[in-house]
């Protein structure tokens, strides 16, 4: 029991994280925040997806360029120019890697307007720090696992950041509804987008991208709006006029 709370822990945490810090927020400035709380949910960030931490400015780029080109072979993960989900996740990791090491200068319309904080990037991107959290997982589970099975559950937490990167790219450009004409592939996949905390209505998402709340009918449901628009009204940040 302790084994799959501390899971869906950390799948959530992670997940949220990302949806906030990294998309809504680094990518698409939905919301503005004072440094304090930047700094505050950039380090949660960093905590949250532990050895499978994802650069902000780096996500952020690729992500602008995914809107820009979505579902073209410009685009750095769409699933329809790749095989498979393992090819997706590699070419993804190969370009993401070239923005963090500074190896290729992005186009300007995707530059600037990110948050950055050199001394967590530089310490999330170690393999020291990567093993670090590596030795905690396992730890953890040598301690409180009951059963064989369990294990089989640390990959994920290894490679947490992806995974989640992965199902939203391939599922959400693949798989379900429309209900808008984005002259792209994205969809709208239900009932796994709770699993994925809004993540994938990506259909809405691309109609809207400047929207904080990806659902747009009345049967569909944002886990994550809520808990930022209740920030919202907390002061902790400022959501933008749509």
């Amino acid at each position: 029991m302790v084994i799959l709370v501390f899971f869906l822990c950390h799948w959530f945490l992670s997940l949220f994280f990302q949806t906030f810090f990294l998309h809504r927020y680094a990518s698409h400035k939905m919301f503005k925040m004072e440094p304090f709380w930047e700094k505050t949910f950039y380090l949660m960030t960093f905590l949250s997806q532990g050895s499978s931490f994802l650069n902000p400015r780096a996500y952020a780029i690729m992500h602008r360029m995914h809107h820009a080109y979505s579902d073209t072979e410009k685009d750095p993960h769409s699933p329809h120019f790749i095989k498979d989900v393992w090819g997706l996740m590699i070419k993804t990791k190969n370009i993401y890697l070239e923005y963090v090491k500074f190896k290729v200068e992005p186009e300007p319309a995707f530059r600037d307007r990110y948050p950055t904080w050199s001394l967590i990037d530089r310490i999330g991107d170690l393999w020291i720090t990567r093993s670090v959290f590596i030795a905690i997982y396992i730890a953890f589970y040598i301690y409180f696992a009951e059963y064989w099975w369990m294990f089989l559950l640390l990959p994920i937490h290894f490679l947490m950041g992806p995974i989640h990167g992965a199902i939203v790219n391939w599922c959400g450009h693949k798989y379900g509804y429309s209900n808008h004409d984005n002259d792209d592939h994205s969809k709208n996949s239900l009932p796994l987008d709770f699993l994925m905390m809004g993540e994938l209505f990506q259909n809405n998402h691309h109609k809207s991208p400047n929207n904080v709340n990806f659902a747009n009918r009345w049967f569909e449901f944002d886990p994550s709006y809520p808990i930022i628009k209740l920030m919202h009204l907390l002061r902790i940040i400022r959501l933008r006029k749509v």
